[in-house]
């Protein structure tokens, strides 16, 4: 096992009507002035907006508003929830939504208590020292946004998205309530299981050995997801399923699954794949993360398992129960095919695509997404396999 450090300071709050608490939890804590974040129209139609300030209001937590919050969240709108934070001199930023609210809010955050523009975090020409204390309500469980490190922010002008990773951006608090999530359209709850077992995914190939407690903790967690999974888009109301769906989202990103398998002096897994998704996003805005996921990762798969091949038959015994008959070449082989299959065509019975051509990709975008890719990965990148631009040609006409 790696040397690591784990730090998770978010205080979870979890349950079902957990949301009624927010304005109680936030006093609790000191907090007076809330810049409320969220995106479209579903925390409006179904009351959850509405329900949040009336608990803020409740306990005299003064609140303003930046709505309208995209998918892949744009850098415009981070730095509109700048200028509206300093203006209404907020204490606390508090998305109301997915990934992309809370990723937004993570930005805007950082971006109030500086002095340059906030792009410059995401273009790494500078690093955040301070930020304001975000409370993050997720009514999505995919991103884990909730408890991590991350957020990704897009810039359409320059035609990039890019991650940032620092402790800052982890929420001080999460209120998590598995029943806001009944609403869900199947695809965005299929997109949302896709992104969360990525996010395990990403640590367990990290390149380094295998480290049991860990894996056994990667592992299990995506079993209980893919138990639940089918549960919900039967019945969209089962709490137990959509419970087990939304703390997992949360366990799969603040990093407890990738201790002990993280890279030494780097980052906790390997991310190419994140990578390699988040310039389809870029290119197209509609695609969904989690979609986008559920092409590349099996196509990553085929073209990198021979590099490590006992972490790939760990994954086939440890969410599978696929074993290789023996330890020749052809039974590894077999095995490894076996298991991609396996998670392959459990994405595609949750309603998710199987190829790039199925969200619109096309061969001729392909020197386009390597364009983005090279500024945000460099010309070299990946811990389980070292991957050039070329591989990642390779990559994306697999998939196509």
């Amino acid at each position: 096992m790696n040397d690591f450090t784990f730090y998770s300071p978010t205080k979870i709050v979890f349950g079902r009507d957990a949301i009624d608490r927010t304005g109680e939890e936030l006093a609790a804590l000191g907090f007076t002035r809330a810049l409320i974040v969220y995106g479209g129209g579903s925390v409006l139609r179904t009351g959850t907006l509405d329900r949040v300030k009336a608990s803020l209001d409740a306990h005299g937590i003064a609140h303003a508003e930046l709505g309208g919050v995209r998918p892949n969240p744009e850098i415009t709108s981070v730095r509109e929830g700048i200028e509206l934070a300093r203006a209404e001199r907020v204490d606390v930023v508090l998305p109301v939504g997915g990934g992309s609210a809370m990723d937004a809010a993570k930005a805007i955050a950082l971006g109030a208590c500086y002095d340059g523009d906030a792009w410059d975090f995401f273009a790494k020409r500078a690093t955040p020292a301070q930020r304001i204390p975000v409370v993050a309500v997720p009514t999505i469980p995919a991103s884990g946004s909730e408890a991590s490190n991350s957020a990704v922010i897009s810039n359409d002008a320059e035609h990039l998205k890019s991650g940032l990773n620092t402790d800052l951006n982890r929420p001080v608090l999460a209120i998590m309530d598995p029943a806001l999530t009944f609403t869900l359209p199947p695809y965005q709850t299929a997109a949302g299981v896709t992104d969360m077992i990525a996010h395990i995914m990403e640590r367990f190939f990290s390149g380094e050995p295998a480290a049991p407690v860990t894996d056994n903790i990667a592992c299990g967690i995506i079993r209980a997801v893919m138990d639940s999974a089918p549960r919900v888009l039967e019945n969209p109301e089962d709490y137990d399923a959509r419970a087990n769906i939304m703390w997992a989202g949360t366990l799969a990103h603040n990093g407890l699954a990738g201790c002990g398998t993280n890279v030494p002096g780097g980052r906790d897994g390997d991310w190419s794949c994140h990578g390699l998704e988040h310039e389809l996003s870029a290119l197209d805005t509609s695609i969904t993360h989690g979609a986008g996921l559920a092409v590349v990762f099996p196509a990553w798969m085929r073209y990198v398992w021979r590099e490590h091949p006992e972490r790939f038959l760990d994954f086939a015994k440890g969410v599978f129960d696929i074993e290789a008959i023996d330890d020749t070449e052809e039974a590894v082989r077999d095995a490894v095919t076996a298991t991609i299959d396996e998670l392959q065509e459990f994405f595609v019975s949750l309603g998710m695509p199987r190829t790039l051509g199925e969200l619109g990709v096309k061969e001729a975008d392909i020197d386009q997404l390597l364009v983005g890719l090279k500024i945000n990965k460099g010309e070299v990148f990946g811990s389980f396999k070292q991957l050039t631009i070329e591989d990642a040609r390779a990559i994306y006409r697999s998939a196509l």
